[in-house]
C-alpha cells in the first residue's frame, strides 16, 4: 500500500530532511566563514593565523591580542558572568582596531558580519585595547666627551 509523505519523513520524498540539509549547509558556510575572519584578525595582530582553528585555545589567543589575561577563559564559563565578559572583550576587540561603541554593538548583535569586517576591511591593529605597545626603553646619552688632544710634537 502506498502511503502518503507527511512532514516529519526524512526519506527522499519527505520535505524535513531537504531543510535539514539545507540547516547544515548553512551552518557549515557560517563556521568557515567565522574561520577565516578570525584567522584574518590573528594574522593583522601579528599572531599565526592557524590558531583560529583550534577550540579553547583560540579564545585563549583572542584575549591575548584584546591584552586580557588567559585566566578570562574561566569567567567565560559562569553563567551571566561570561555575557558581560565578552561584551568587555569585545569592545576591547573594537578598541585593538581602532573603532568604538558602536562597532562593539556590532559585533554583539552581528558577530559574523562585524568580525569579517575587522579581519578583511581595512582597520589596523593597533595594539591591546587600542594603545599601541611601549617602545623600547633607550637610556639618555651622556655629556659628549671631548675629542682627545693632540699629544705636543
Amino acid at each position: 500500500m502506498y502511503s502518503q509523505p507527511t512532514l516529519y519523513t526524512t526519506g527522499q520524498n519527505g520535505a524535513f530532511g531537504h531543510y535539514l540539509y539545507a540547516y547544515w549547509l548553512i551552518w557549515l558556510i557560517v563556521v568557515v566563514l567565522a574561520i577565516a575572519a578570525l584567522w584574518r584578525i590573528f594574522s593583522k595582530a601579528g599572531e599565526a593565523g592557524w590558531q583560529a582553528i583550534i577550540p579553547i585555545w583560540n579564545t585563549i589567543v583572542l584575549l591575548k591580542v584584546v591584552g586580557r589575561p588567559w585566566w578570562w577563559i574561566l569567567l567565560l564559563l559562569i553563567p551571566i558572568v561570561d555575557i558581560v565578559i565578552l561584551i568587555i572583550v569585545y569592545y576591547d576587540l573594537a578598541k585593538s582596531f581602532g573603532h568604538g561603541v558602536g562597532f562593539t554593538i556590532g559585533l554583539i548583535f552581528l558577530n559574523i558580519i562585524f568580525f569579517l569586517i575587522l579581519g578583511f576591511g581595512g582597520s589596523k591593529y593597533l595594539g591591546p585595547r587600542g594603545m599601541a605597545p611601549a617602545p623600547a626603553y633607550v637610556p639618555p646619552a651622556g655629556p659628549p666627551t671631548a675629542p682627545p688632544s693632540a699629544p705636543p710634537a
